[in-house]
């Protein structure tokens, strides 16, 4: 076996995989180390497996409201066996698709962990390869956080792993991944209870999306304990009981489901010792290159600290490999109003700066907000919100944020954003014919703006 490659990827998730990808296009020699599976979290722990979890809760409410539209169906309990098993043939079949695929590249599989030893060295299971350039692609995995009887709980990857609808199950954290979860398991017929720290979900996102996803979610029976402080689980003959910080307790739990975060795959790589620039969190700092500190070693995706979504690694994946192998000096990605969605229910689309964000870093800034029913929802009983904010700024109202939270906004999103980031104006969307009737056309009729001495406050209806 070739043991000298031109590049050699850490990783056979979605950087790596496109880092090797276009690396071999360019005519280079190749190798991807991966002990598991190809494909990295993204299709067998995350982003894939999700979707079509998020998939069939849509379809349990469609069946819901099917009745309000005088079809007649009744919904009966979710076969969750057969969704687990069709959901994992499903990734199946894009496992053999990536196997299959960089052999026909050329692209050599190291199967293994890998270790750097020295700049353009690395040893994958005893074995030593070389590479002129080293790219570090290895993700995240969820944490556990280190408190009494954390282990009860199990992880986002146990989620998955599970083969038993959970009855009645604790999802910890109000992050992006606890309210997917929580949102998937109420809809097929789980008692849920949403356990966060903060004092709202999805606090990074602006406050808007917040407030209407909490309501949506109350209605949809999710019970919600914010700034609740978990300080350790316990076992006991009803089941799995939380403890509070302040003495409180949540009981009678069959499942429960840490949601708090991601840590960066790093540890075992021997980056420290080798001189490796990292933080103590295990995030490798690089230039806006992806270069860290020791030329020919490079690293991408999650482990980067940067926007962690599947398509920002692949595209930071592309544009490394066109700057080193053709001659693309300036080939980086722009990490400016990339656009991001959350599969809740509903759906939340955001992209660019939350209203306080803008008024941070802009002047004259006018916010365009509305709420309605969309007309999925005229003849079902479920009284389901849309809601959208439009963020403009100076004088020409250039628009700097988006966020949406609603039926279909995953897809609506995507020509928005095309638009915030080809610098797109108030008036570029009022000139715009909307296509009538959908929701998108409220992002290019909305005409009043919410008073200017409004920061993040009441939904209202626009006019």
């Amino acid at each position: 076996m070739n043991r000298h490659f031109d590049l050699i990827a850490i990783g056979g998730g979605s950087g790596g995989l496109a880092v090797a990808e276009r690396a071999v296009q360019h005519g280079r020699r190749v190798a991807v180390v991966e002990p598991g599976k190809l494909g990295g979290t993204c299709v067998n722990n995350g982003c894939v497996p999700k979707k079509v979890m998020w998939t069939a809760a849509e379809l349990a409410h469609a069946v819901d409201d099917a009745a309000g539209y005088g079809v007649t169906v009744q919904r009966g309990r979710t076969d969750w066996s057969k969704l687990v098993s069709g959901r994992q043939s499903y990734v199946q079949r894009i496992n053999r698709y990536w196997d299959e695929y960089i052999e026909q590249l050329g692209v050599t599989h190291l199967q293994g962990y890998a270790r750097l030893i020295g700049p353009g060295e690395i040893e994958v299971d005893g074995e030593i390869y070389a590479a002129d350039h080293i790219v570090i692609a290895t993700g995240g995995q969820p944490i556990v956080p280190p408190l009494p009887g954390a282990e009860l709980g199990i992880t986002s990857d146990g989620f998955f792993a599970l083969q038993e609808q959970p009855e009645k199950v604790a999802v910890i954290g109000g992050g992006y991944i606890g309210v997917e979860l929580a949102g998937v398991l109420s809809a097929l017929g789980s008692q849920v209870t949403l356990v966060a720290l903060e004092s709202r979900l999805l606090e990074m996102f602006d406050p808007m999306l917040s407030q209407v996803l909490m309501r949506e979610m109350a209605k949809q029976g999710v019970e919600q304990k914010l700034s609740f402080q978990v300080s350790g689980l316990l076992e006991g003959d009803d089941g799995m009981t939380l403890q509070g910080s302040l003495g409180e307790q949540l009981s009678g739990f069959d499942q429960v489901i840490w949601a708090v975060g991601r840590v960066p795959n790093t540890a075992q790589l021997n980056l420290a010792e080798i001189g490796v620039e990292v933080l103590d969190n295990g995030i490798v700092v690089t230039d806006d290159y992806q270069n860290t500190n020791i030329p020919g070693i490079y690293a991408i995706g999650d482990i980067t600290g940067r926007t962690p979504l599947t398509p920002v690694a692949i595209a930071a994946g592309r544009r490394l490999a066109d700057r080193l192998f053709d001659h693309r000096t300036n080939s980086r990605v722009d990490y400016d109003n990339i656009p991001s969605v959350v599969f809740s229910h509903p759906p939340v689309a955001t992209v660019g700066l939350t209203e306080s964000q803008a008024r941070a870093f802009h002047e004259n800034v006018r916010v365009y907000q509305t709420e309605f029913t969309p007309m999925r929802h005229a003849l079902s009983s479920r009284d389901t919100t849309t809601a959208m904010k439009l963020i403009c700024s100076g004088d020409q109202e250039r628009v700097v944020g988006i966020h949406l939270i609603g039926d279909h906004v995953d897809e609506m999103m995507q020509g928005f954003a095309v638009a915030v980031k080809m610098g797109a104006t108030k008036a570029d969307l009022d000139n715009t014919i909307p296509i009538h009737p959908v929701s998108a056309e409220e992002l290019v009729t909305m005409k009043v703006p919410q008073a200017e001495s409004v920061v993040d406050g009441p939904i209202r209806q626009a006019v």
